[in-house]
């Protein structure tokens, strides 16, 4: 299957990346190239992009996109790691760097990746195939307590308890092997009524089990900070998400970056020393237009904020 993705709010990136044309930049989750085509557009001979990614399609796909360009080196690694990837490529710091939160279209649509509740296949949902959690481990061996907690935080869903109780009763009778089988087990475990209503019954489950699979919330703090440590001056990150528990992290950390002050809010003055890394540039996300929405509807939650280096 040929891999396919939507950019989302590509023009808006490439505008909030103010990019130089000598400049370095990182394309954190590389994916089909989408970002990173219009990106290297940008640039001069003497600029440079990396391009990130943990999935192996992605990159071979990204590399046959990209293929004219000589000024692209591809990593296959986690975002996680940026700033080890930057100083392994003997780089002190970059000019601007780019993170799109979202499960790429080809995943989805791959029903053999699993990650899709529309399509059938084995539970998979590993973005690097090379990772050992996979989602039939944590549906199959998770606890009820576990698969509880997984499904409450990460898909903040409301019948998470009955969700859990179903999916420990299926596999007791038999593994749990496809998606359409886990797809079953919950819509038994969501009332009639609120099956009708909003979303498919299996949106939230399958977001919260691919978020665990992948680590994506747990990596997310730490990546902001350390891409932030690596830019230059006036360089900036951008951060599209799509779901509320990632925007609020990207939040909260900007907002932390912005403001350090560790001292009482009670103090009149600053003791503590610690002064802004960064400034925001946008104050309020940016939200794909309506035409956007219109064309590409897996775009409506998508948020981009970003953050320049002082």
């Amino acid at each position: 299957m040929e891999f396919k993705h939507v950019s989302v709010l590509l023009n808006e990136c490439i505008e909030a990346l103010n990019i130089k044309e000598n400049g370095i930049y990182v394309d954190c989750t590389l994916g089909g190239a989408g970002h990173s085509s219009e990106i290297v557009k940008n640039l001069s001979k003497k600029g440079r992009l990396i391009g990130i990614d943990q999935d192996t399609d992605a990159l071979k796909a990204a590399k046959e996109r990209l293929k004219d360009y000589g000024n692209v080196t591809f990593v296959h690694n986690n975002f996680y790691n940026i700033k080890e990837i930057i100083e392994n490529l003997n780089i002190e710091a970059v000019d601007g760097i780019l993170m799109d939160l979202g499960v790429s279209s080809y995943q989805l649509d791959t029903g053999e990746r699993g990650f899709s509740y529309m399509k059938d296949g084995l539970l998979d949902m590993r973005m690097n195939r090379d990772d050992y959690l996979s989602a039939h481990d944590v549906v199959n061996n998770y606890s009820e307590e576990e698969l509880y907690k997984v499904i409450k935080e990460y898909g903040e869903e409301k019948f998470a308890k009955r969700i859990a109780n179903f999916i420990v009763k299926a596999r007791e009778k038999e593994e749990i092997k496809t998606t359409f089988e886990l797809v079953d087990i919950i819509k038994a475990a969501i009332p009639a009524k609120a099956r009708r209503e909003g979303p498919h019954p299996a949106k939230r489950t399958f977001q919260a089990i691919r978020i665990e699979v992948n680590g994506e919330l747990r990596i997310l703090d730490k990546a902001i900070r350390d891409g932030v440590e690596k830019l230059n001056k006036g360089g900036r990150i951008a951060i599209i998400t799509f779901h509320s528990l990632e925007d609020r992290i990207v939040k909260t950390v900007y907002k932390d970056l912005q403001n350090p002050c560790t001292c009482p809010k009670e103090f009149p003055i600053c003791t503590c020393g610690k002064k802004p890394t960064v400034k925001l540039i946008t104050r309020k996300p940016i939200d794909p237009s309506k035409e956007e929405v219109e064309m590409n509807p897996r775009s409506r939650s998508a948020k981009l904020r970003v953050l320049e280096k002082l």
